[in-house]
């Protein structure tokens, strides 16, 4: 069926609303990337079998009425509480769901409505039967994720159900490309890519350019370490980023569009894929879109896993067959990027954040956010807290806020120490900014930027040095080579943190380390490589203590650093059983059976195999 108008795209939302309308029941399915990994395959399949098997019960049929659905949804947010089901019309949450729990899902929900008490999520002494009571999903304001884990994944008619393309046909007949443009930059929507350059100024610089022929490019190459923001949003609701992606072609006048993704993310492409081919079956992509005129044709690149390629002129190069490497600017992307084209270039968030400004208009989207930072942003919450998983808060909300009540503080009760915010081209954040707002403005203040929105909590027992080192180690292998100051530069850094860590440090070394930052941050090429100090930077000036500690004392207060931690047997406890010199590989450890033994620190490796085979917990760490 093609929808060649906005009447037949009414008709079509009408029609899959009433068919919806008809279900007793829904089981929702969390096929996100997290749940997938944790079995939720096996969950969909078990659910689907069990339901064929009822009388006068269909599964999911996308022509005929069912009785009863069971979709593929994305991510339902609870990452680490998966598998996720949600039951509609009941909107009951489960979480941990096994393949043996699906039988009681079915006989007590499906076909009673009655709740299955023990699969809800456990807000300490509270139990939370529905999405609204848990404390992680109720203090989110979702534009972006709105369908994610609503609708299913993989039809593009439940997205149409859900107002799906409607802000695409406002676009096309009440509003001229200029109109448009004009919307996006009222509404002071920013790239969220980590750059936070206004999404509206970018798209009016490329419908000024001479040259007729123009690019809109979606950047979903997502490398940080943390970060699964726009991978979510791709496997969840692809059809939202497409629609934004098309209005912003027709307001720029563009008629081929490209979707960068990771080939680590094949979910996300596998979803994309499925999207475009049923947008195109609709008509809703391609020649004379609802009989506007508008052509809009949207391809898809797989990267090859390259940091780089992030960057606007390396991703470009990359599309075009070419090695991913940046290139001197100007001219920058918006005059001459792909083959050399002007090209509207954003990340995912930042499209499918284009249709709900469409249809509701700039200024409900300002009062979202900050005065500067309008809107909301999307971020993965992981590390060492309590509640990971994908959230989405108005710009400007505050760190605590983020990790103390929506993330459920830190595991374990251990004290707060930092959070790593934008990968490894942020910085790291401490107490004394937990109640700063996170904003592109503000964070920038404090030597970190917003970067894609990851956001990794670290605890006590995180020991900052080698946070330093292992982010330089990842921005130096991941370095295209193509500078000197970026190539040479982290390749000299991380052989000063590499000695640090080892105990073999200098205190001139970290006088070396700044010189060294403050060199690579003036005059690499790309914006990757300017800001790839900036881990280091924030932890010298924050846990500069902790960089002393390493070199002048031979000491890791969090016991992380191998090379400087000793083993030692504490003999209240040590029976002599002698298992840990069995299992020593350095032969250090010696000792008379029945007698406690002892371990020459000379001698041993710091593997830690006698610590982690003994019964008694005799040996223990110290620092």
């Amino acid at each position: 069926m093609s929808i060649i108008s906005k009447e037949d795209l009414l008709n079509k939302q009408k029609e899959v609303q009433n068919t919806i309308s008809t279900y007793t029941c829904r089981v929702l399915v969390c096929s996100g990337t997290g749940c997938m990994a944790s079995g939720a395959q096996k969950i969909y399949d078990e659910m689907s079998k069990l339901c064929s098997d009822l009388d006068g019960v269909q599964v999911e049929m996308q022509k005929d009425i069912p009785h009863l659905g069971v979709v593929k949804t994305g991510c339902q947010g609870l990452c680490e509480l998966g598998p996720l089901v949600r039951i509609e019309p009941y909107d009951y949450q489960y979480v941990h769901v096994q393949v043996e729990d699906c039988k009681e899902i079915v006989d007590r929900t499906v076909l009673q409505g009655q709740p299955v008490e023990r699969l809800f999520y456990r807000d300490h002494d509270n139990i939370c039967p529905h999405p609204d009571d848990i404390p992680f999903l109720n203090q989110q304001t979702r534009i972006v994720l709105e369908n994610c884990g609503r609708i299913d994944a993989e039809s593009i008619d439940e997205y149409i159900a859900a107002g799906g393309f409607q802000a695409m046909t406002k676009a096309f007949f009440d509003m001229t490309p200029q109109e448009v443009i004009d919307e996006v930059t009222k509404s002071g929507l920013r790239g969220r890519g980590g750059a936070g350059f206004p999404a509206g100024k970018k798209w009016g610089q490329v419908a000024r350019q001479k040259e007729t022929t123009r690019y809109v490019v979606c950047n979903g190459d997502e490398g940080d370490p943390g970060a699964f923001m726009d991978g979510s949003v791709m496997e969840g609701d692809p059809y939202k980023m497409i629609e934004g992606m098309v209005i912003a072609a027709y307001a720029v006048g563009a008629e081929n569009g490209y979707i960068y993704v990771r080939a680590e993310y094949p979910l996300s492409v596998k979803r994309l894929r499925m999207a475009i081919e049923q947008a195109e079956a609709y008509g809703l992509l391609g020649d004379n879109i609802l009989g506007s005129g508008v052509n809009f044709h949207l391809h898809i690149n797989r990267g090859a896993g390259a940091f780089v390629c992030g960057e606007g002129s390396a991703l470009t190069a990359s599309i075009e067959g070419n090695r991913g490497m940046p290139r001197v600017k100007p001219p920058r992307t918006v005059e001459k990027g792909l083959w050399e084209k002007p090209t509207v270039l954003n990340n995912v968030e930042t499209y499918a954040n284009v249709p709900k400004i469409i249809l509701q208009g700039a200024d409900w989207f300002r009062t979202i956010g900050t005065e500067g930072s309008p809107g909301t942003k999307t971020f993965s919450l992981t590390g060492s807290i309590e509640n990971t998983g994908l959230i989405e808060v108005p710009m400007g909300t505050t760190l605590r806020h983020i990790i103390y009540d929506i993330g459920g503080g830190l595991k374990s009760g251990a004290a707060f120490k930092g959070v790593q915010i934008g990968g490894p081209s942020g910085g790291c954040l401490v107490d004394e900014q937990l109640d700063q707002p996170l904003d592109f403005d503000s964070v920038k203040k404090l030597d970190a930027i917003m970067g894609s929105g990851g956001l990794v909590v670290m605890d006590e027992n995180t020991c900052m040095v080698e946070v330093a080192r292992f982010f330089m180690s990842f921005t130096q292998r991941e370095s295209c080579g193509k500078c000197v100051p970026c190539r040479e530069g982290t390749k000299r850094m991380l052989e000063i943190l590499e000695r640090i860590v080892d105990g073999k440090g200098k205190m001139s070394d970290l006088d070396e380390l700044e010189e060294l930052a403050t060199m690579v941050q003036s005059m690499a090429l790309c914006g990757l490589g300017k800001s790839a100090p900036l881990p280091v930077i924030s932890t010298l000036k924050r846990f500069r203590d902790e960089y002393e500690e390493h070199i002048r004392d031979k000491k890791c207060r969090a016991k992380v650093c191998t090379a400087l931690r000793q083993f030692h047997i504490n003999e209240e406890f040590c029976i002599g059983c002698g298992k840990c010199a069995k299992n020593c590989p350095a032969g250090a450890i010696t000792g008379k059976i029945k007698h406690p033994y002892h371990i020459d620190n000379d001698r041993c490796i710091k593997c830690g195999a006698c610590k982690d085979n003994c019964n008694f917990d005799a040996i223990y760490v110290e620092a």
